[in-house]
């Protein structure tokens, strides 16, 4: 889930309305909200957040430090109005990741935070999980080097599984990865139909399933050997 705070309500709601679009979920807030949600929010409400972009704020270079003290080192982008030099300085000196001009592209915020990711926290583009590989850049799955077309809600599933392979997750966890934790008209057992058809498409493919579940446990992506 991308988070994005705005002092203006027409910039929270482009740019959630953009990553909609992209099948992405994103939540956005005033300064006010985030600086209430951020102080009281409890932990596991911070897995599901994949980055954060600070727009227009009054003393928005306190940002950075107040969000790696809750989320870590969750990737932190500034939206600028300008391209002053000094302005951007300050935000680099402040602990963001990057600074980017408003209006800025979702698909390009997208292949920053992956960029970011891969420089602070090693995540490769991809992972292989014996015939199988995912890729985290929006890309479909491919199985012996054959693409897997998925929709995206399941690519978004497979993508979490692998990147946290060797890791049980919950039913509530993934929902809130794919929905966002602030999603309240889906309900949460829809996390259980998509992965019911992924799972199918896998075994048709790789002649096993590699996703094993365990009630009440959640879900776990194994390595072919586990999985035979």
């Amino acid at each position: 889930m991308y988070l994005i705070v705005d002092e203006q309500e027409l910039v929270t709601e482009g740019y959630t309305s953009g990553f909609k679009r992209e099948g992405i979920s994103s939540s956005g807030f005033n300064p006010s909200e985030f600086h209430d949600w951020i102080s009281s929010a409890p932990e596991t409400d911070f897995e599901a957040v994949e980055a954060i972009l600070i727009g227009d704020c009054i003393d928005r270079e306190q940002y950075p430090e107040i969000i790696r003290r809750r989320c870590g080192q969750k990737p932190v982008i500034a939206l600028n109005s300008t391209t002053q030099l000094e302005q951007t300085l300050k935000l680099f000196a402040a602990g963001v990741d990057d600074v980017v001009r408003k209006p800025v592209h979702v698909q390009e915020i997208l292949a920053r935070v992956n960029a970011i990711k891969r420089r602070t926290q090693t995540q490769s583009v991809q992972v292989d999980l014996g015939d199988l590989t995912v890729f985290f850049d929006g890309r479909d799955p491919q199985v012996s080097g054959d693409t897997l077309p998925l929709p995206r809600r399941e690519r978004r599933i497979l993508e979490y599984l692998a990147q946290n392979n060797g890791r049980r997750l919950t039913k509530a966890q993934i929902y809130n990865f794919v929905y966002g934790i602030f999603e309240s008209e889906v309900d949460e057992n829809v996390i259980e139909s998509h992965i019911s058809k992924l799972r199918k498409k896998l075994r048709k493919r790789l002649g096993y399933d590699p996703i094993d579940s365990k009630r009440y446990l959640g879900y776990i992506i194994n390595t072919t050997q586990e999985a035979r």
